[in-house]
């Protein structure tokens, strides 16, 4: 008779890894950002306490994990692998927290939005609602530039995108849930604002100020102006909307802005919105998520409770 043999344990279960969830945290960020200073602000640890904590899962795994290029970091190629198992424990972790939630009924659970920068001013109070509605749902919130945005979505790191310019490139959901009409500023008292009427070839003369390489507003004029035939250089570069406001309202230029970006009288912030034909132009945000994974349950009923509010088209099955 032969002996009964024990059932084989669940793979992975035979041994502790050789690395503390903290670490592999660590060396996640660290690859995806490509330097320690930018990780540690991302996480909000000190520069040395990153670079311990590296040198430490170093240690344990026996690997080299990064090499110095420029003024930053490369992973390895032994790294590259680390990180994408890295990434699919975080999905698997996340695909529990939502299994979690929803036996829960949305007592509990996380929700994860990533949102292009100039949505910092109206997103938030669209929130507002839900967030008190289920206050046991941690929302994280990653305001970005829309390429930072869209580099999240391609790693899969949110569950949610508020964006006006959906990649092309990724199976995405979208789902036009509030109008961004886009305007052109210049500063109260401007001699271009005394004017009934205006054609876009009638500003290029003035310096443009625009937002930083990677924004969507930036990629939107861009557009518009190559539509109708306008070469209009930039002068100056921000990053950020209320920069570019700042420069307006002190006379260096003219700039196009998203109209939530402006109170509901430009006048009392020194600017002025110029009737340009043509403008505004009328785009819309979009909120967006990956087609290939399933929603948790806190994503479906925000979805829900945006439509009902806002009054709009219901966003697409889920």
């Amino acid at each position: 008779m032969s002996p009964i043999s024990e059932p084989a344990s669940p793979p992975g279960l035979e041994r502790a890894p050789r690395a503390s969830l903290v670490q592999l945290r660590t060396f996640e960020a660290v690859a995806r950002l490509g330097g320690v200073g930018r990780a540690a602000r991302a996480l909000h640890l000190a520069q040395p306490t990153v670079s311990t904590q590296i040198k430490e899962l170093a240690s344990a795994l026996g690997l080299v994990l990064f090499e110095p290029r420029g003024r930053g970091l490369v992973p390895t190629a032994v790294a590259e692998r680390l990180a994408l198992a890295v990434r699919a424990m975080g999905v698997a972790w996340q695909g529990f927290e939502e299994d979690a939630a929803a036996l829960q009924g949305l007592r509990r659970g996380r929700l994860r939005i990533a949102a292009v920068t100039t949505t910092e001013y109206f997103l938030p109070d669209l929130l507002g609602p839900f967030a008190r509605e289920y206050p046991g749902i941690e929302i994280e919130l990653a305001v970005e530039n829309r390429d930072a945005v869209v580099a999240r979505l391609e790693r899969g790191d949110d569950e949610l995108a508020a964006m006006m310019l959906p990649p092309p490139h990724l199976p995405l959901a979208r789902w036009p849930f509030l109008e961004n009409p886009l305007v052109i500023i210049a500063p109260a008292g401007h001699a271009l604002a005394r004017r009934r009427r205006l054609k876009l070839a009638d500003l290029t003369a003035e310096p443009l100020i625009v937002r930083e390489a990677g924004s969507g507003t930036r990629a939107a004029a861009e557009q518009a102006f190559a539509a109708q035939g306008i070469t209009w250089s930039p002068r100056m570069t921000l990053g950020s909307n209320e920069a570019v406001k700042h420069a307006v309202r002190a006379g260096l230029g003219l700039a196009v802005l998203s109209r939530h970006t402006l109170v509901q009288n430009p006048a009392s912030e020194g600017l002025a919105v110029l009737p340009v034909t043509g403008f505004p132009l009328r785009r819309q945000w979009h909120l967006v998520w990956r087609q290939d994974r399933a929603l948790s349950l806190p994503a479906r009923t925000l979805l829900d409770d945006l439509r009902a509010r806002l009054h709009v088209k219901a966003p697409p099955r889920v």
